[in-house]
């Protein structure tokens, strides 16, 4: 009898344990799809910014972007 309940209670323990890993992977995969989210939407952004930094360029006059600023 004693095996009985120490088996149920080692199963109950081991059923507890995977249930919090559920939960634990479910939140990590819920992180990890938003942190996705968030570096997708930063690389259009960022594309869009390298696009615009190209036309600005193309836009003024060749070395223009490269000279000193007067007071150095």
């Amino acid at each position: 009898m004693t095996d009985n309940k120490d088996l149920s209670s080692r199963i109950e323990k081991l059923e507890m344990q995977v249930a919090h890993q559920d939960q634990t992977i479910e939140d990590l995969n819920n992180a990890l799809t938003e942190q996705w989210a968030q570096f997708e939407k930063l690389q259009r952004e960022i594309s869009k910014l390298h696009a615009q930094m190209e036309e600005v360029e193309a836009s003024s006059g060749p070395g223009e972007m490269d000279e000193r600023p007067p007071h150095y």
